[in-house]
């Protein structure tokens, strides 16, 4: 047993911690293996994948044999995060037993400790049936990628006192159905804080402001390798889009130029040796 290993327990814990709460996503085994090396909290296998590793304009194509897959293999270089994955669309909505069943597919066979579903007060009994047998939680509310053909766009949610009171009401029907912490995404940073402050489970902010217990980004984002234009919310950390570029446009260079691969590069037998060697048999 990995004994560094985040749990649920750690995560619920750091409520109201000076030390925040860090998420990231990851899609596949090499980009987990690779942040699962730092500090991070959480990775979460997000159903972002949709659209940034799968080439789809929304979250809503991607099934959950996608998601289970991708899960798969972020597992098996997770080793010291916790690690969470998305209930993807239709996953969930229909029934109790049918989330409980698509649920406990992600821990039974993909290696979650944990699902992440979107909804507020209209899922509580959702996530309530979860808990219930032992499979938590990560709660999802403010902007809803997969509620996109409600919503007509992306947009900052809680706007006027009506919409900002059903956040709120959503954040606390979630808390009381048993989720270890929640995901606020595109709020007002005044209400995040309001929210945050009033919940006894962590929040994890995406575009959500600093005051949430902690914070979540796309890590193609942060890496410079998302969609552009990117919401206000991104900050890229460095621009491997270009490096990426760059590399290749070397690399295409180099062989044209057959000065690639050069003799570091090459598997070297002189030809006088191997002669001899060829008369000497």
């Amino acid at each position: 047993m990995n004994h560094n290993k985040k749990t649920v327990p750690m995560i619920a814990g750091r409520k109201n911690s000076l030390k925040k709460i860090v998420a990231l996503t990851a899609f596949d085994y090499s980009f987990s293996r690779l942040i699962d090396t730092t500090d991070i909290d959480i990775i979460l296998v997000g159903d972002s994948l949709a659209m940034v590793a799968l080439g789809h304009s929304t979250t809503l194509p991607v099934t959950i044999e996608e998601m289970i897959m991708h899960t798969c293999a972020v597992s098996r270089g997770c080793h010291n995060a916790l690690l969470v994955a998305d209930m993807p669309f239709m996953s969930y909505q229909v029934s109790n037993e049918q989330a409980i069943t698509n649920a406990g597919r992600f821990i039974q066979e993909a290696g979650a400790q944990a699902v992440k579903l979107e909804g507020g007060t209209i899922m509580a009994k959702r996530v309530q049936a979860l808990t219930d047998v032992d499979i938590p939680v990560m709660g999802h509310i403010g902007i809803t990628p997969q509620s996109i053909n409600r919503l007509g766009k992306y947009q900052v949610q809680g706007k006027t006192f009506t919409d900002a009171r059903k956040i709120k009401q959503d954040a606390l029907a979630l808390q009381d159905a048993g989720v270890f912490s929640i995901v606020l995404e595109g709020i007002y940073d005044d209400l995040a804080a309001e929210i945050t402050q009033d919940l006894k489970v962590p929040t994890i902010g995406i575009g959500a402001g600093v005051k949430c217990d902690g914070q979540i980004l796309v890590l193609h984002d942060l890496l410079g390798l998302g969609m552009d234009p990117s919401p206000k919310f991104v900050k890229k950390y460095t621009n491997l889009a270009n490096e990426t570029k760059k590399a290749v446009n070397n690399y295409i260079q180099e062989v044209r130029n057959e000065t690639f691969p050069d003799a570091d590069h090459s598997y070297n037998l002189k030809i006088k040796k191997l002669m001899s060697n060829m008369k000497d048999a």
